[in-house]
């Protein structure tokens, strides 16, 4: 094989590898469980989190959600947003270590919320919205570990949690705690144009990573095209 047809190739590879994988990343950024936003400050009161759930399944619904939360800095006057066709059922446990608050002493909190009798189709996401009386001031995180259950039985663990290095296959929502003013905490009231902005957000970012995998394709096939061209100079 010539050294320039090994060019041509070669180049050819890096553009199809390098278009391939920014179109995937493209897809996976938004397969997975988040929770909106991600950051509060610590010991936050009065506030919304909301889990956002996109069905990943080209040929089954989502049809069961169960987010769990931490019990070791529990969130507190955990309160469940009414979901059309879904039906929320709270489950509280009693902490090991009460929690004092200026209304008294807490001994129980919500460690896991289901949500049920509803369905995300194919190409489909569901936000639930869940308020909170006060977030926990004595963590830089909350991890809330999430099953997404499909009506194939089909079960994704998003459980995984972050270890300062790449994302995992599934990682669980991650709240970020910062230190700051608690009650300057973002709570915006969720409205359809709200939600419609962020769906927007999402396909402008995808779309924003789907050119750019053909851009880098084209400049890919481009330097191909000029080696051979140059190639063909120096022999004449």
């Amino acid at each position: 094989m010539s050294a320039t047809r090994l060019t041509v190739r070669r180049a050819g590879t890096v553009a199809a590898v390098a278009t391939t994988t920014v179109l995937l990343a493209a897809g996976a950024a938004f397969a997975h469980v988040t929770v909106h936003p991600d950051s509060y400050a610590e010991g936050a009161t009065d506030g919304v989190l909301t889990f956002r759930v996109p069905n990943e399944e080209d040929t089954a619904s989502t049809t069961k959600v169960q987010v769990f939360l931490p019990t070791d800095h529990p969130v507190l006057g955990v309160l469940v947003h009414p979901q059309d066709g879904w039906t929320a059922k709270v489950t509280t446990t009693k902490l090991k270590t009460p929690v004092k608050t200026d209304d008294g002493t807490i001994t129980e909190a919500a460690s896991e919320i289901t949500f049920s009798g509803g369905k995300i189709g194919a190409g489909q996401y569901e936000d639930f919205d869940v308020a909170f009386g006060q977030l926990p001031d004595n963590t830089d995180r909350l991890v809330f570990k999430t099953l997404q259950t499909y009506s194939d039985g089909k079960v994704v663990r998003w459980i995984e949690e972050p270890t300062g290095g790449d994302e995992p296959e599934n990682p669980a929502p991650v709240l970020k705690l910062t230190s700051g003013d608690a009650s300057a905490a973002p709570a915006p009231a969720k409205t359809a144009a709200a939600t419609t902005t962020a769906a927007d957000a999402s396909d402008s970012t995808a779309r924003g990573l789907g050119i750019a995998g053909l851009v880098v394709g084209v400049l890919g096939l481009a330097a191909a095209a000029f080696a051979l061209l140059r190639s063909r100079g120096a022999r004449s």
